[in-house]
């Protein structure tokens, strides 16, 4: 089952699509994904911001290791009732955790979407950098753009850039100064700027 809230441009003619999940501690009703889901849908994107299976299980707390791979099946279900809308180019993004099973996802299945969209990409647990996520970056063959706050506890800048350098995939990195974990939903457009020109060097 996909839970969530499909948001449905005036004018979809590009066919364009996102998939859009939420963090460990939080749902599809954050305030960054609402504002996201709204700005991309104002562009032209049909969005679908969607709790993960833990998260329909659970109203509250986080997701347990060992259900990763339902929650991956879940974002897999996701893109496919995307595909049925707009089957031509289709975002794949989520925030900290949701964004981390994206990647992994992206990285198990390489044709599933055009581009993947990471925000707050949890590199370590915070004050544990020896504990990297990291071993599946080596496989993804997806276009990534990564939004990151520059004060993030799971992940300095410097840290990430080093950790990017293993995807061999068209990647960006794109640093928020003065920002942790947490994106702002004022951000919005800022986010859908920097993804709709980071898309559209990555179709030339």
């Amino acid at each position: 089952m996909v839970r969530g809230w499909l948001h449905e441009p005036a004018d979809n003619a590009c066919g364009q699509g996102m998939v859009l999940t939420h963090g460990a501690g939080s749902n599809c009703e954050s305030p960054l994904l609402t504002a996201l889901a709204a700005e991309f849908c104002g562009a032209g994107f049909h969005v679908l911001r969607f709790d993960l299976p833990y998260r329909q299980e659970r109203p509250h707390g986080p997701p347990f290791p060992a259900v990763a791979a339902r929650d991956r099946e879940g974002l897999r279900r996701a893109v496919e009732a995307m595909r049925a809308l707009t089957p031509r180019y289709i975002i794949l993004g989520g925030h900290s955790y949701g964004g981390r099973q994206s990647s992994m996802l992206a990285a198990e299945a390489p044709e599933l979407v055009a581009m993947l969209l990471l925000l707050s990409y949890p590199l370590h647990p915070p004050r544990k950098p020896e504990q990297l996520r990291t071993a599946h970056l080596g496989n993804i063959q997806t276009p990534t753009l990564l939004v990151h706050g520059a004060r993030d506890p799971f992940g300095t800048p410097a840290e990430m850039r080093a950790a990017l350098a293993a995807i061999p995939a068209r990647h960006h990195l794109v640093e928020i100064e003065k920002v942790g974990h947490e994106l702002r939903p004022d951000l919005a457009p800022a986010i859908l700027r920097e993804t709709l020109c980071f898309a559209t060097a990555s179709n030339k």
